[in-house]
């Protein structure tokens, strides 16, 4: 399959704007939906994972990615389930990194839960990759087998040791569980930012069906907030990182602290970004089941003039605002599993 061309007539071509005047700057791109952590909140236990027919080739991933650089977009990130599990991905990485070298693109970063870094820190900076968002909840190695059904944390540890030795700079991504992880939030953060690292902070998500009851889980980052400011100085920084988190400098760590809150408090009006899942549909927004199919597209044939007509219709149907609740014996707001999605 012949890479998009960035430089192609159409790719010069006006950015992508939605019906409601966002502009998508930061595209998610799924490269597989395995995973080698079964985490309680993301998952269920045995999950039943695409065949390979179904999946993106890594020239067709690379082909779409191209198409939306070409169409404005600045950041890419990696993700999975566990992206570093799909064979091949650091071929994928190297070849984005050709966008990076001609300016059109800002950055390729990377979602990881950590547990292989140790192999891959290195390569990836190799490649481009200058950081990498770890999806860790807790430093407890008993706590982190129950929420990972099985992980080891040991794994997790090393990866980050070896991405700082790598140069990678590296933020904390926790999901904040009401009746795991809340008492240790303040350690995790703590840790994080002795460590020179960012942490970010996210309420749970009703994506899925899953063995757990999200109700009991749910833990409200507007009440976690107050509990932290009654022991350390929050203040609110007007910082973007073309994500949804709100930050905060926490004075007396000298760290940097991120919130994203889907349920307490949205962050849809300037939301700037899509997800496209290894199989081919692109998702403009996380909390609603809206879809088009760019694989269909793709093997029907696609000229690039017809690849991004269909990437422009998509992101004119954008919605405005997610659907994400959480309440007691509801079905999850969204059925397709985050792993499914791009975490």
């Amino acid at each position: 399959m012949t890479p998009y061309d960035a430089s192609s007539p159409q790719a010069r071509s006006a950015g992508l704007v939605d019906a409601f005047g966002r502009r998508v700057t930061y595209l998610r791109v799924s490269v597989t939906d395995r995973c080698d952590l079964r985490c309680v909140y993301c998952m269920s236990e045995h999950m039943t994972f695409l065949p390979k027919a179904e999946v993106l080739t890594l020239e067709e991933l690379d082909r779409i990615a191209g198409a939306f650089v070409g169409l404005g977009v600045k950041k890419l990130r990696i993700t999975g389930g566990e992206p570093l599990m799909r064979k091949g991905v650091m071929g994928l990485i190297e070849n984005l990194g050709r966008h990076l070298t001609s300016g059109a693109l800002d950055e390729v970063t990377l979602t990881t839960n950590g547990t292989r870094l140790a192999e891959f820190a290195a390569p990836l900076v190799e490649a481009g990759v200058r950081r990498i968002n770890i999806s860790l909840d807790t430093l407890r190695p008993d706590l982190f087998r129950t929420l990972t059904r099985g992980g080891d944390l040991s794994k997790v540890l090393a990866g980050i040791d070896a991405a700082q030795a790598a140069g990678l700079k590296l933020k904390i991504n926790a999901v904040a569980l009401k009746g795991d992880n809340a008492a240790e939030i303040p350690e995790l953060i703590r840790w994080a930012h002795g460590r020179g690292m960012d942490i970010t902070l996210i309420e749970t998500m009703p994506m899925g069906e899953v063995e757990v009851d999200r109700t009991a889980e749910f833990l409200s980052l507007a009440e976690v907030r107050r509990d932290l400011e009654s022991f350390w100085t929050l203040e609110d920084l007007p910082l973007s990182t073309g994500g949804p988190a709100r930050y905060v400098a926490v004075k007396e760590t000298g760290g940097r602290l991120g919130f994203i809150t889907p349920l307490s408090h949205n962050f849809c009006e300037a939301c700037n970004r899509v997800r496209l899942t290894c199989t081919g549909t692109l998702h403009t927004c996380l909390g609603r089941e809206d879809a088009a199919d760019l694989r269909a597209v793709l093997r029907a044939g696609a000229s690039d003039a017809d690849l991004i007509d269909a990437i422009r219709a998509a992101v004119d149907a954008k919605p405005k605002g997610h659907d994400f609740q959480i309440a007691r014996a509801a079905p999850p707001a969204v059925a397709r599993h985050m792993s499914t999605t791009g975490g």
